[in-house]
């Protein structure tokens, strides 16, 4: 998948970006708390998922 759109992803749909990228694992359940706990920390997460391109 495009990286610009996995960035764009990440910004919009943070737990979405990071099913995508790690599947189901820990970061995409840290991610969905995150997300729940504000937007922007789950997008921060996410962004960091994306750009250090972690798979699982």
């Amino acid at each position: 998948m495009s990286h610009l759109f996995k960035i764009l992803l990440a910004i919009f749909l943070p737990p979405v970006c990071a099913f995508i990228q790690v599947g189901f694992s820990l970061h995409f359940l840290i991610n969905i708390v995150l997300t729940l706990l504000g937007g922007l920390p789950g997008m921060v997460h996410a962004l960091w998922l994306v750009v250090s391109d972690r798979r699982g």
